[in-house]
């Protein structure tokens, strides 16, 4: 049996992302095991997911994939250099993967890898050195960089997100030599952070999430996958969906506004005077929004800034950031999922984790990593927007979802 590996947000799951699924199979073969690697409750851009990582989890198995597993929050809410790192790092752990798949705006895998071997000359650093001595953001200067090494259309490939990300999973792949093969498929529909207008096929997560956050309910759920809307509707049920930044925003701003000048240095990486202007922006501004806009540069990206937001939020120290994936912890699973998880007790580089109570026995390094998920999960809940769903302690208490045969009924809403 293939397996293949996917890493994702699903935040939420639309017919775009079943539709990757479904190449997987028709690529692969219809036997072919897909494993994924998801985010948690708290996403790459900084943001909180719009519905918590369990119903998330839960779709995606109804949906056609067959084990779920967490990708650690440090990875999360990383670069995407780092959120790249992480997922393949965990995926690779396994030691079931024979193929890494992701979707890509151009569908070019060779274009991805050699703009990956790029990245990866010993000559570059100094290349994008020079760039960034000129003051413009990393993202520029990376792309200036790469089309003076190789030219301007590998440099083109960094232009667009979903490039970008697949570029840095082939760069993981290619730095540990792995013989895992990087299938990229072209993505179709609204590109990412484009609104809908019109009745999109494949609208993006971002536009979906825009659709509720402006109240269009209705417009949302159609645009969902069928099982996303069924998990979707459970949990607005039940007072946990949706979830917005807003919703715990005075908690946020009253820990920017407790931080020192050094405080906020901790967050800033080395990127001289970001913190500074974070500082300065967060003792006026009476929302994370004009926060960001009053902070915001043109050499620093607003995801940058969302993350540093969020991690003083959640009180990620730079040691915290460092932590590596310790253990894999399934979230849902189908019935092949779990004769991978079988498989994976034997085979896998790192234990696995079904019971949060049994990560005491997986060392310190593991339990930190638990009790830091924990934490983030707690401020999560926060944001509910019934209050009496915004109870802690989720990550102890919850076992991971297995599907039964009455899980893929064909009358999804």
């Amino acid at each position: 049996m293939r397996v293949a590996g996917m890493i994702t947000e699903y935040n939420p799951l639309h017919m775009g992302h079943l539709r990757l699924v479904e190449t997987i199979r028709q690529n692969l073969g219809r036997d072919t095991a897909v494993i994924c690697c998801m985010s948690g409750d708290f996403v790459q851009r900084g943001d909180l997911a719009v519905v918590r990582r369990q119903a998330r989890a839960k779709a995606a198995v109804m949906s056609g994939v067959d084990l779920v597993l967490e990708l650690p929050l440090p990875q999360c809410v990383s670069s995407a250099e780092g959120f790249a790192e992480g997922g393949v790092g965990l995926l690779l752990a396994t030691g079931l993967l024979d193929t890494l798949v992701f979707g890509s705006e151009r569908g070019d895998t060779a274009a991805l890898r050699e703009t990956a071997a790029v990245l990866l000359r010993e000559n570059f650093p100094a290349a994008l050195r020079g760039e960034l001595a000129a003051g413009i953001s990393y993202p520029a200067a990376r792309q200036r960089a790469v089309s003076k090494l190789a030219g301007d259309a590998l440099a083109d490939v960094l232009s667009r997100p979903n490039d970008l990300l697949g570029v840095e999973y082939c760069k993981s792949l290619l730095r540990r030599a792995s013989d895992v093969y990087p299938l990229a498929v072209r993505r179709e529909g609204t590109p990412h952070g484009q609104d809908i207008s019109g009745d999109a096929g494949f609208p993006s997560s971002t536009a979906i999430r825009a659709l509720l956050r402006r109240g269009e309910r209705a417009a949302a759920l159609s645009r969902m996958a069928p099982a996303m809307r069924a998990c979707y509707l459970e949990e607005e049920a039940a007072g946990r969906a949706p979830v917005f930044y807003e919703t715990v925003e005075r908690v946020i701003l009253y820990r920017l506004r407790s931080m020192s000048r050094a405080d906020f240095a901790a967050f800033d990486d080395g990127r001289e005077g970001l913190s500074n202007r974070l500082y300065d922006a967060s003792r006026g501004a009476v929302s994370v929004r004009e926060t960001l806009e009053r902070a915001k540069t043109k050499r620093y990206p607003m995801s940058r800034l969302r993350r540093m937001i969020l991690w003083a939020a959640l009180g990620l120290t730079e040691r915290e950031r460092a932590l590596r994936p310790a253990y894999l912890r399934p979230l849902a699973m189908s019935a092949t999922g779990r004769k991978l998880l079988a498989r994976m007790r034997t085979c896998a580089a790192l234990p696995v984790l079904t019971k949060a109570g049994d990560v005491s026995a997986l060392g310190s390094g593991a339990e930190a990593l638990l009790r830091l998920e924990a934490k983030a999960a707690d401020l999560y809940a926060l944001a509910c927007p019934v209050t009496a769903a915004a109870s802690g302690g989720a990550v102890w208490k919850e076992p991971p979802w297995i599907a039964d045969a009455a899980s893929f009924r064909k009358d999804v809403p």
